[in-house]
């Protein structure tokens, strides 16, 4: 069973001690804090319950539970309230608290409290590890056996084991937030926050309070703190998509962000010190940008420490087979359908076409495909075939290739029932494989 923390905070200091003795006497795992800017400090992933005091100097309960939630929404917040004062502890539970005792309040109760807040703390935590596991073979799986993505997968893992900051390169649909995912879940900051925003879709009025955040009367509207995406990220992974639509002025404050991993919250004086990686993606050449005088040159050199290119769809067409595959399977789970048998034919289609929108394009054919929209000769969505300017072998070998690939992917690598499907000796088989260096063991 995971050990969580508690953190108990209160400005008086034998209710501070009081609690930290029967908390610690029943084997929990206490931190004290005289006041809310402290408590909040401490929160991190192993804890388990924050408890706090109403009123208390500098920031107040009310405040802290605000806060405490917008940095881990599913954290149990138990709010201690004064003697009969019964509307603050209505108001508490309504604004999102956990639950509330009353001063003076037995150790029995402060005991049954903190279990049963526990018991719900230990079933989110045990559901979020599930996710991130699906989530790492799922959302940061990156599919294909070609050099130019085996070369992208080696960059990742060196790179994830480090803390610097990466641009990402590629053309509309490749799959760059796809990468920035990889990264953040092969590194040390995979149990935290992956936090994107696709700067070419936020309008520029609000972009600066969503990425920085806002105090109270900072603007119009302003009628509660917020922080920003940058703050939210703290510990994790910020994934800026788009960064050539970033408004000039918001590049001068990123750039501090990336150069003093601080952030100053829109209408604040105080900056807040902030601990991540920044990943930024685009679909241009940021130093072509930053010489026309569309982009600031300075913010492109220190965003450039590593550069990861995607590759079009079209420099990897040998991935074609075995994402479409991939996209279908996926599909026909999401509509409750039977997968569509891909055949020759459409193999044959999909990997003669260009694919302008690249994967994104490829993925969309597939929900076509599966929702029966037009015929094999249709899946597209009657964009003209580009016939790639291969010579009739090297497209027959492409063909063969593709169609013994996409066999072994639907019998799992089961090299008989592969054969049997195909029609084609054992030894024939054998002999494409080594031709076409493939393996069967591959796709089990």
């Amino acid at each position: 069973m995971m050990t969580l923390s508690i953190i108990l905070a209160d400005d008086d200091r034998k209710i501070r001690e009081a609690g930290h003795q029967t908390l610690t006497l029943a084997g929990h795992a206490v931190q004290c804090a005289e006041d809310g800017e402290r408590a909040l400090s401490m929160i991190d992933p192993d804890c388990g319950v924050l408890i706090t005091d109403i009123r208390m100097p500098g920031i107040d309960g009310f405040a802290v539970l605000e806060r405490a939630l917008s940095i881990d929404p599913d954290l149990p917040v138990i709010m201690i309230t004064g003697h009969g004062d019964v509307s603050m502890a209505v108001r508490a539970i309504h604004a999102g608290a956990y639950d509330f005792i009353e001063k003076p309040f037995p150790s029995e109760i402060l005991l049954d409290t903190v279990r049963r807040a526990l018991e719900r703390r230990r079933l989110v935590m045990e559901n979020r590890q599930l996710k991130r596991k699906l989530d790492t073979t799922a959302e940061a799986t990156i599919i294909g056996r070609t050099p130019a993505i085996e070369r992208m997968r080696t960059i990742i893992a060196a790179v994830a084991k480090t803390d610097t900051d990466v641009l990402v390169m590629g053309e509309t649909g490749t799959g760059k937030e796809l990468v920035a995912r990889a990264l953040h879940h092969q590194s040390s900051r995979r149990h935290h926050k992956f936090v994107a925003l696709n700067c070419g879709a936020m309008p520029e009025d609000i972009f600066e309070s969503e990425l920085f955040g806002h105090e109270v009367g900072s603007f119009t509207g302003a009628s509660k703190r917020r922080i920003g995406r940058i703050e939210f990220a703290h510990k994790g992974t910020l994934f800026l998509d788009e960064i050539e639509s970033m408004p000039m002025p918001l590049q001068v404050k990123i750039l501090r962000v990336l150069q003093e991993r601080v952030v100053e919250p829109l209408g604040s004086n105080d900056v807040v010190p902030v601990n991540l990686r920044v990943v930024a993606a685009t679909k241009i050449s940021l130093k072509g940008a930053s010489g026309e005088g569309h982009f600031r040159e300075d913010l492109y050199y220190r965003l450039n420490v590593v550069m990861i290119h995607v590759p079009p769809l079209r420099e990897r067409r040998e991935d074609v087979p075995l994402l479409f595959q991939h996209f279908v399977s996926k599909a026909a789970a999401r509509y409750g359908r039977e997968a569509p048998r891909v055949t020759p034919l459409v193999l044959h289609r999909l990997t003669s076409y260009a694919w302008p929108g690249n994967v994104r394009e490829l993925k969309n054919a597939a929900d076509r495909f599966v929702l029966g929209l037009g015929d094999e000769l249709e899946i597209l969505g009657g964009e003209p075939v580009k016939e790639a300017r291969l010579t009739l072998a090297e497209q027959v070998d492409f063909f063969e290739k593709s169609v013994i690939e996409n066999e072994l992917t639907l019998h799992g690598g089961n090299v008989k029932a592969t054969v049997e499907a195909l029609g084609i000796p054992r030894k024939t088989f054998y002999d494409k494989l080594r031709r076409f260096n493939l393996s069967a063991e591959d796709f089990r």
